[in-house]
């Protein structure tokens, strides 16, 4: 979408920005969204609103998802931006070494506004968790690739994903999805670890999307909303592997031929 066209937006839906005394938040509303801020300047306040709508459309799309819906304007995603870091990760409680947080269930997301990368990395990286779970609902699946699909709007971590798993496989700290899979990044986990982890998964998700074809992935993702069990719907799917090992697997064959 345009800029001038989401500017427009401002003006259809009678965007206002005002103080909540109760707890002192101010707020500002879009279509699909409301943003929340304390001390942080109107003009980014509402750069934030227009690059979160340009995101609500373009993910879909990233991601091959032809047929979504996504929510209407009475059930929009909240946006919490902090003052800075300390604000973030007091306050919000979340994690010293992230620089945003969706909380899916509740359709929230909390950041700050000196996040490396807001615009290009942070925003569209937890704006595409809750778009994806939007999608397929709550079926349990690997945190790789809801974390994969996340990275995978980080067009820059994208791009280099293979790059770092390639290193990862030549330095013997290569992680196989069947580890990944029951992984859980916690705040003592080593940084390096956490690198390679959401290296591997942007990885993964562009070989399912890219190599493998957006219509079988998004076919995937549908019968995972379907409440069909993960490796199951793997295999109805893709058909050539079925288990999470053997898609690691053929993987790791198409990382491989990438450094010939």
């Amino acid at each position: 979408m345009k800029r001038t066209v989401v500017l427009s937006l401002f003006l259809i839906f009678g965007l206002t920005a005002r103080a909540d005394a109760a707890d002192n938040w101010r707020k500002l509303n879009s279509s699909h969204f409301v943003i929340y801020y304390k001390e942080a300047p109107l003009d980014f306040v509402k750069s934030v609103s227009e690059t979160a709508e340009e995101l609500y459309h373009e993910i879909p799309r990233n991601l091959g998802f032809i047929r979504y819906n996504g929510w209407k304007y009475e059930n929009r995603v909240a946006i919490y931006i902090y003052n800075d870091h300390d604000d973030y990760t007091i306050d919000a409680k979340n994690m010293g070494w992230s620089s945003g947080h969706a909380n899916i269930a509740r359709k929230e997301i909390r950041t700050y506004p000196s996040a490396a990368g807001f615009f290009d990395s942070t925003l569209p990286h937890e704006l595409a968790h809750i778009i994806f779970r939007e999608f397929i609902g709550n079926n349990p699946i690997p945190l790789w690739l809801d974390e994969g699909v996340a990275m995978y709007q980080e067009k820059a971590k994208r791009w280099g994903a293979n790059k770092v798993v390639l290193n990862a496989m030549k330095a013997g700290k290569f992680l196989p999805l069947t580890d990944m899979t029951f992984e859980r990044l916690r705040a003592e986990k080593d940084q390096e670890i956490i690198n390679i982890f959401y290296a591997q998964a942007a990885s993964i998700v562009y070989y399912m999307i890219v190599e493998l074809g957006e219509s079988r992935f998004e076919n995937f993702c549908r019968k995972l909303s379907d409440g069909i069990p993960f490796e199951e719907a793997l295999y109805n799917n893709y058909g050539r592997f079925r288990t999470i090992a053997e898609l690691n697997d053929r993987w790791i064959d198409y990382i491989k031929s990438q450094n010939k």
